[in-house]
């Protein structure tokens, strides 16, 4: 037991520099091997591919400012569910800081998403990404080439398979599209997907006959979460992204563009703990957190939250396998 006299350094959410889980900063990629980083946690400030509410190029600070309240010592964390501890010292996780973007110009801006991606991939270093609007997840899909062939599963409310909008290729509503041209992209889950204006019916036909998996929330409630883990192939590799709206309003309004009928957080908790356990989990995105719609910034909690619930089940596996 602790001496209750002895003082201690908390380093409580509010103190000290405010990076992702309050892990240190790592200010050049170079350095990364090292460190013996295992993990790069890389901002994407992008959200010119929006096509409505503008505002999550301050997604990865609202996350970051978010992701403070669970980072208390960095001795890890304990889960009074599950009975483990989570993202011990025994990780190496680092923030790298942002892409940097060019304003105006968001072909130049997927370039260096790409660039900064590709640098942390042949660093060995698995990559986590805070976007940033959806538009983001193409750049990134092309960064991580090196790391495939991998499937990819998708939680959103929206379809994101237009292949282009008055020629614009490489918006908010194309990534997914853009994904499945990639000679490294397996196949593609698409769950959370609900509602009017989630895409035009052409669009679906096309992700149809592309061979993607859509489910929407309530699909995937009568499916239960083994069903829908066991469509995708097990033991191979998986990347993930995850779009705010695939999460219901109710819980993370700060986003452009809202649906309601989304998915719950025990729900995508559940979720992301089986897909870790069943695939090969090479790296992940969250994006659409758009802070100045949710002034209680519960959105930025809930989506630090479920960034650093999956990367602990992605590292409890690894460490289970004796993998660093």
């Amino acid at each position: 037991m602790m001496n209750p006299e002895e003082k201690q350094t908390l380093n409580l959410p509010f103190t000290g520099i405010c990076t992702f889980g309050k892990y240190p900063i790592c200010d050049d990629i170079e350095k990364l091997n090292n460190l013996n980083a295992d993990v790069a946690v890389v901002g994407v400030p992008n959200d010119m591919g929006t096509q409505w509410k503008s505002g999550a190029r301050m997604g990865p600070r609202g996350v970051r400012e978010g992701s403070t309240l669970y980072s208390f010592g960095l001795d890890g964390a304990y889960d009074i569910e599950n009975d483990v501890m989570y993202l011990g010292p025994k990780w190496k996780v680092f923030d790298v800081g942002d892409v940097d973007v060019v304003h105006g110009d968001i072909m130049q801006t997927h370039d260096n998403t790409e660039e900064m991606l590709r640098r942390i991939v042949d660093k060995g270093v698995m990559p986590v990404v805070i976007g940033g609007d959806h538009s983001i997840t193409a750049a990134v899909g092309k960064g991580i080439e090196d790391l495939g062939p991998f499937h990819v599963l998708q939680i959103d409310a929206h379809l994101d398979w237009a292949d282009h909008r008055s020629g614009q290729r490489y918006g908010h509503g194309n990534c997914i599209r853009r994904l499945s041209e990639m000679d490294h992209v397996k196949n593609i889950y698409q769950y959370g997907i609900r509602g009017i204006s989630s895409s035009l019916k052409e669009d679906v036909d096309a992700a149809h006959e592309y061979g993607a998996t859509i489910l929407s929330p309530k699909k995937m409630r009568e499916l239960g979460t083994q069903n829908l883990v066991e469509r995708i192939p097990k033991g191979e590799k998986l990347y993930i992204t995850i779009d705010i709206d695939g999460i219901d309003p109710s819980i993370a309004p700060g986003t452009g563009t809202p649906s309601p009928g989304g998915l719950l957080y025990d729900e995508v908790n559940e979720l992301l703990k089986a897909v870790a356990e069943h695939n090969e989990v090479v790296g992940f995105d969250l994006v659409e957190v758009a802070p100045m719609y949710d002034p209680t910034g519960m959105t930025g909690q809930t989506a630090a939250r479920i960034m650093l619930d999956l990367l602990s089940y992605v590292l409890k596996e690894r460490e289970l396998k004796g993998e660093r």
